[in-house]
C-alpha cells in the first residue's frame, strides 16, 4: 500500500514539474513576440521582458525544488564514492541539513524580502507589484524544503516511478 504523505509528495513533484515546464514554454513563445514587435511592427513592447524574466525565476526554484527530489541536482561524487559507506552516510545526511538551513533561509528571507517589496511596482508593469516577481523564492525555498524533509524521513525518492517517469513499473514497498 502507498503511503499517503509521499502520494501527496509525489503530487507536489509533478506539479513543480508542470509549473517549471510550462513557465519555459511560455517564456519560449514571449520572447519571439518582444523580438517579432520590435523589429517587424517597429516598437519595443514593454512587457515581454519582465514577465520572461518572472517566468524564469519561476522555472529555477521551482524546478530547482523538483530537481532536489528527483536527485538530478548538481553533486561532485568523485571523493564521497570513494569513501566506506558509513561515511558516504554521514556526508549524505549533512549533504541534507545543509539544505534545510539554505532552505530555510530562502523560506524566511525571500518572504522578507516579497512582503517588504509589495508596495513598490515595476515601472513597465505598474499593475505588477515587485514583491511578486521576488515570490518564487520563499516558495521554492519551501517546496524544497518539503522535499528535504521528506527526504530526510523516507530517505531519496528519485528510484521510484513517479520520479523516473515510468508509471508502468509497480513500485515494490512504496
Amino acid at each position: 500500500m502507498k503511503n499517503p504523505l509521499l502520494a501527496l509528495f509525489d503530487g507536489i513533484y509533478l506539479a513543480c514539474i508542470w509549473i517549471a515546464g510550462m513557465s519555459i514554454f511560455i517564456m519560449s513563445l514571449i520572447i519571439p513576440v518582444g523580438v517579432f514587435a520590435r523589429y517587424v511592427l517597429g516598437f519595443g513592447a514593454a512587457w515581454p521582458e519582465p514577465i520572461a524574466i518572472l517566468l524564469m525565476v519561476i522555472f529555477t526554484f521551482v524546478g530547482a525544488a523538483a530537481a532536489y527530489r528527483a536527485g538530478a541536482h548538481i553533486a561532485v561524487a568523485m571523493i564521497t564514492d570513494r569513501m566506506p559507506p558509513a561515511l558516504q552516510k554521514l556526508c549524505t545526511v549533512a549533504v541534507n541539513l545543509l539544505m534545510l538551513v539554505v532552505s530555510l533561509f530562502m523560506l524566511f528571507y525571500g518572504t522578507r524580502l516579497s512582503m517588504e517589496t509589495m508596495g513598490q511596482t515595476i515601472t513597465s508593469l505598474p499593475w505588477m507589484p515587485v514583491g511578486v516577481t521576488y515570490l518564487p523564492v520563499p516558495i521554492g525555498g519551501l517546496l524544497t524544503l518539503l522535499f528535504v524533509i521528506e527526504t530526510l524521513v523516507f530517505g531519496p525518492q528519485h528510484n521510484r516511478a513517479v520520479i523516473r517517469f515510468d508509471h508502468q513499473v509497480e513500485e515494490a514497498g512504496a
